[in-house]
């Protein structure tokens, strides 16, 4: 199989495990995913099958949707309801005060890494050092958060849910913690699901329940979404059938043989490139300098 599935990961698996088990549904040795979700996360999870794991390398930017409950009062090693609890505050928190503190966590803000996170120091993940009681200073690093909106709010028990469009590399449960803190008090994840990642959605996103039932109907194929899904928000052309071959074989395209405008593209663009047949090719990345588009990553079946 060569696309992309959308799972829809449930709770206490990690990512490699749903990895694992849609290896042995699809019988197909090279599956990646898209993005690590942490075990207690749901939700939308792509996975890359066959060729189309040739486009990891090119989705570092993807943006992402949550929904995020978080609970005030309560601070834990994780910042979130899986860790050691730390302290607790009684301090009460309006809506208001909680609407109130959301502006300042809008845009470009700075995170400090957890310290039960895959961020490496020293050649060692953070997570190792933690479960051995160490805690080292982390660099804060700039991440987007593009949307934040308030979904749910108790003020009695203080927990609610977020909605969060954010820019990869960000820590939900961090967001949660920072947060509380803000709001002079403390604050934790309790929950996480994934709505969007890569550009796709939930409504196209499968379990691994339904997955298993399409393996044994032999229909699983039918779920299997084309690689060029994930760039869809790059402009498009159509090239000739001698042009298919040059670039198929890793060759690059004079610009001015293309049907598309140089005077509207910016060095370092990237193209979708179709056959005469509406076969996906795979990528090309505008160079001014030469005039030409170059092959970024093939996804065809011709050699390269």
């Amino acid at each position: 199989m060569n696309g992309i599935i959308v799972i829809d990961k449930p709770r206490d698996f990690t990512s490699f495990d749903v990895v694992a088990v849609m290896r042995r549904l699809c019988k197909e040795r090279k599956i990646g995913h898209t993005g690590t979700l942490d075990p207690m996360a749901t939700g939308v999870l792509p996975l890359l099958l066959g060729k189309a794991t040739r486009a990891a390398s090119l989705l570092e930017d993807a943006d992402k949707v949550y929904q995020a409950d978080f609970r005030l009062g309560v601070d834990t090693d994780t910042q979130d309801s899986t860790g050691v609890v730390l302290t607790q505050s009684d301090v009460p928190v309006s809506r208001e005060q909680l609407l109130s503190a959301l502006p300042a966590f809008r845009g470009e803000i700075l995170q400090i890494p957890p310290m039960y996170s895959a961020v490496q120091k020293d050649g060692k993940r953070l997570y190792e050092l933690a479960r051995k009681g160490i805690e080292v200073e982390r660099e804060p690093r700039p991440v987007t958060i593009y949307q934040l909106e308030l979904l749910d709010y108790s003020e009695e028990q203080r927990q609610g849910t977020l909605l969060v469009s954010c820019s990869k590399g960000t820590y939900i449960r961090t967001l949660c913690a920072d947060l509380g803190q803000a709001l002079g008090s403390f604050g934790m994840m309790t929950a996480l699901r994934r709505t969007r990642a890569c550009g796709f959605s939930l409504e196209e996103a499968i379990t691994l329940e339904q997955a298993r039932g399409l393996a044994e109907a032999a229909q699983l194929p039918s779920r299997v979404l084309p690689v060029d899904g994930l760039f869809q928000g790059c402009p498009q052309i159509t090239v000739s059938g001698a042009q298919s071959v040059r670039f198929g074989n890793g060759g690059a395209l004079a610009l001015e043989r293309v049907k598309i405008s140089s005077d509207s593209l910016g060095s370092g663009q990237r193209i979708r490139v179709y056959s005469p047949e509406q076969e996906f090719l795979g990528l090309g990345e505008v160079d001014l300098e030469k005039q030409e588009l170059a092959v970024k990553k093939l996804f065809s079946a011709q050699p390269g």
